[in-house]
C-alpha cells in the first residue's frame, strides 16, 4: 500500500478473470486514494476486437471481445482516477514475443508446426516495442483523461510463416505442415479461442501518437534481432 501511496506512475499487467482485474478488486480504493499519481495504465490485448473474418482493426473500432481474457475491470468500472489528474489508458498488446519467447525455442524443443490455415494473420509485438511504448506513453504531457493504444507489429501474418523464417535462421529443416482439421481435435481451450478468430491489428495512429516507429516492424527483423542476442554478436536488425 506504500507503494502505491507513493507512485507517481501506476503500469497493470495482470490479466482479468470473471471477477475483472485482480488489481481492481484488491487496491482499487488506494490507488483511488493515492495523491501523487498521475497516469494509469493498463497492458490489455487486441483480443478485444474479437473476430473480424480477417478484417483490419484500429484505434477507433468499437470493441467485441468473445472471450474472458477480452475484458477487464478497468473497461466496465472505467479506469480509476480518470476523474482526477491523471493521464492513461489502455495499451492493446498483439502477440508477445522475445528473446526465450519465439519460435526458436518451440523449435529447439521440438515442439514447432507449421499449422496450415490460409489467410488467418495475427499481429506481434516483441518486449522492446512494448517497453519503449510504455515509456513513450508515460512520458508525454498530454491531456487528462484515457486513450486506446494499439501496440502490434506492421504485418500481420500467418504463423507458419514466422516458423518457417525462424527455422531458415537456424539452419534447421522447418517441421511440416500439419492440417487445421487434423489439429483441432487435440487442441487446448486457449488453442482453440485463438485459431477461432482472425483479424489484423493496425497500429499506425499509436506509432504516430506517440512519435515513435518500431524497431522490430516486421517478425523477420524481430527474429534476427532475437537471434543475436543470444548469440551475442551485437547484431540487432
Amino acid at each position: 500500500m506504500a507503494t502505491i501511496q507513493s507512485a507517481t506512475h501506476l503500469l497493470t499487467t495482470a490479466g482479468p478473470d470473471e471477477a475483472g482485474d485482480p488489481v481492481l478488486v484488491r487496491y482499487a480504493a488506494a490507488i483511488a486514494a493515492a495523491p501523487a499519481v498521475r497516469w494509469i495504465g493498463y497492458l490489455s490485448s487486441t483480443v478485444v476486437y474479437g473476430n473480424r473474418d480477417g478484417d483490419w482493426v484500429d484505434e477507433d473500432t468499437p470493441v467485441a471481445p468473445s472471450q474472458v481474457r477480452g475484458g477487464s475491470g478497468w473497461t466496465r468500472r472505467r479506469m480509476v482516477g480518470v476523474r482526477r489528474s491523471v493521464r492513461g489508458g489502455y495499451l492493446r498488446l498483439a502477440g508477445i514475443y522475445g528473446p526465450g519467447r519465439s519460435a526458436f525455442d518451440d523449435l529447439r524443443a521440438g515442439q514447432a508446426r507449421r499449422m496450415d490455415k490460409p489467410g488467418h494473420r495475427f499481429g506481434r509485438i516483441h518486449q522492446d516495442d512494448i517497453a519503449r511504448a510504455v515509456v513513450a506513453a508515460m512520458r508525454q504531457d498530454r491531456p487528462v483523461g484515457r486513450r486506446l493504444l494499439n501496440l502490434a507489429d506492421d504485418e500481420p501474418s500467418e504463423s507458419a510463416a514466422v516458423v518457417t523464417e525462424a527455422a531458415s535462421l537456424l539452419g534447421v529443416a522447418p517441421p511440416p505442415f500439419v492440417a487445421f482439421e487434423d489439429a483441432l481435435p487435440n487442441m487446448s481451450p486457449m488453442a482453440r479461442s485463438f485459431w477461432s478468430e482472425n483479424r489484423q491489428v493496425a497500429s499506425a495512429k499509436t506509432k504516430a501518437a506517440l512519435g515513435l516507429d518500431w524497431l522490430y516492424p516486421t517478425y523477420r527483423e524481430g527474429l534476427r534481432a532475437i537471434l543475436a542476442e543470444e548469440r551475442g554478436d551485437g547484431l540487432t536488425k
